[in-house]
C-alpha cells in the first residue's frame, strides 16, 4: 500500500481489552481475513469474521467487557445501528488491497464514514 492510499483510509485502533477477541475470532474463523468492530454507546462490542468476498465468516459476537453478558438495552434491541459509536473493519496482515477494503467496507458496513484497522 503506498503511502497516498494510506492517507485515504483512516486508522482506528483496537482498544486492548478487543485485542484478544478478535484474535480468537480469526483463529475460529479461517477464512476470515479481518473482523468488524462495532462499539456501541453502552459500551457493548458486536464483532465477526468477514471473508474475502465480504460475506460473514462467523457469527456475530456482542460482548461486553468485564461483565458476565450483554446489557439489558442490547438484550432488548440486539444493538440497534442508531446506538453505533464507532464501525470499522480489523484486517489481518496481510490486509487486501486499498480498493478491495474499500469495497468489502461498503458491502458490510454500508456507506456511512467508517475506519479501518491493520495488524
Amino acid at each position: 500500500m503506498s503511502k497516498t492510499e494510506e492517507k485515504d483510509l483512516p486508522q482506528v485502533h483496537l482498544e486492548k481489552r478487543e485485542r484478544a477477541m478478535v484474535e480468537g475470532i480469526l483463529e475460529g474463523s479461517p477464512d476470515g481475513i479481518g473482523v468488524v468492530v462495532i462499539r456501541l454507546d453502552c459500551g457493548c462490542r458486536k464483532m465477526a469474521a468477514v471473508a474475502g468476498d465480504g460475506e460473514p465468516a462467523s457469527k456475530v459476537i456482542m460482548y461486553r467487557d468485564n461483565a458476565e453478558s450483554i446489557c439489558e438495552q442490547c438484550k432488548d434491541d440486539q444493538g440497534a445501528y442508531i446506538r453505533v459509536t464507532e464501525q470499522f473493519i480489523y484486517w489481518k496482515e496481510p490486509a487486501p488491497p486499498v480498493d478491495r477494503q474499500k469495497a468489502i467496507s461498503v458491502k458490510v458496513l454500508g456507506t456511512a464514514p467508517t475506519s479501518t484497522a491493520t495488524h
